[in-house]
């Protein structure tokens, strides 16, 4: 018996109403990622996969198409503050600029308290517990002893770190990560890659990275789908992208890389 995906996306389209008539932003979009899985959206600016973020996220309808969680709609579609309680705690978003996440008036740890409290019907936790999760979650993401730091007292590094942090706080089935490490030097982004391995390795955390470029998602990702003028040209596993990319646009990225020992093919 074939297991059902954790996250199946089908048919998904977006069109945007203007004065000079629809504007598509992704069109037929559809992937699965399985429980604790890790898949790739990668494409340039304006490719649509943002869209794609905020369609899988809930955030927008879709035009056309559907998202499933565990082979059936979580409620992506009802309204209310019950409904988006119950998207929170489904899927979580780590933004490119970490800021959109945090208080820079309120200390980390208290951010996260507050995250816990508003979500305590669902949780079950206390006050003494919820202290507790507080500083579990920071000790997981490589924070310890940080409760009290606000923001603007962390490097870019940390801020992305808390804000993943921030993410995990309710548990969520699906992390959606956009852009998360383009804004980081190559150090700190191998640094935030290897712990979103760790964290799924150790959580079973299923994630959607989204980038566009593909060099980072090489370590993290099972398979990739590549995107270009909100289509996808390309699906498959990360590894057969990279040793044997089948679109154009797809070589054309990898031949971005700087990378000894891979040429890309020539087209015809």
């Amino acid at each position: 018996m074939t297991a059902v995906p954790l996250l199946d996306v089908s048919g998904l389209t977006k069109r945007y109403p203007t004065r000079q008539g629809e504007i598509t932003a992704c069109e037929d979009i559809g992937f699965q990622v399985p429980r604790g899985g890790a898949l790739a959206l990668v494409g340039e600016s304006g490719a649509g996969k943002s869209t794609v973020v905020r369609l899988v996220a809930g955030l927008e309808q879709p035009s056309a198409g559907q998202v499933l969680f565990d082979g059936h709609d979580t409620g992506l579609r009802r309204r209310g503050r019950t409904a988006r309680l119950a998207r929170a705690a489904a899927v979580q978003i780590v933004h490119q600029d970490p800021y959109s996440s945090l208080d820079p008036r309120q200390p980390v740890g208290d951010g996260l308290a507050e995250l816990l409290r508003l979500h305590a019907d669902r949780l079950g936790a206390d006050r003494s517990a919820r202290q507790h999760r507080v500083t579990e979650l920071l000790d997981m993401v490589g924070l310890p002893g940080l409760t009290a730091a606000r923001p603007a007292a962390l490097s870019g590094g940390q801020r992305q770190r808390a804000a993943i942090a921030r993410a995990l706080a309710l548990n969520p089935d699906v992390l959606l990560l956009d852009e998360a490490v383009a804004a980081l030097d190559v150090s700190v982004q191998a640094q935030i890659l290897n712990l979103l391995a760790d964290l799924r390795e150790h959580t079973g955390t299923t994630l959607l990275f989204v980038t566009h470029d593909l060099a980072v998602v090489r370590q993290l990702c099972d398979e990739a789908v590549v995107m270009h003028r909100g289509r996808i040209v390309e699906h498959g596993p990360t590894a057969r992208i990279f040793a044997d990319p089948q679109h154009a646009y797809t070589r054309s990225l990898l031949a971005s890389i700087p990378r000894p020992g891979w040429r890309p093919r020539r087209t015809r």
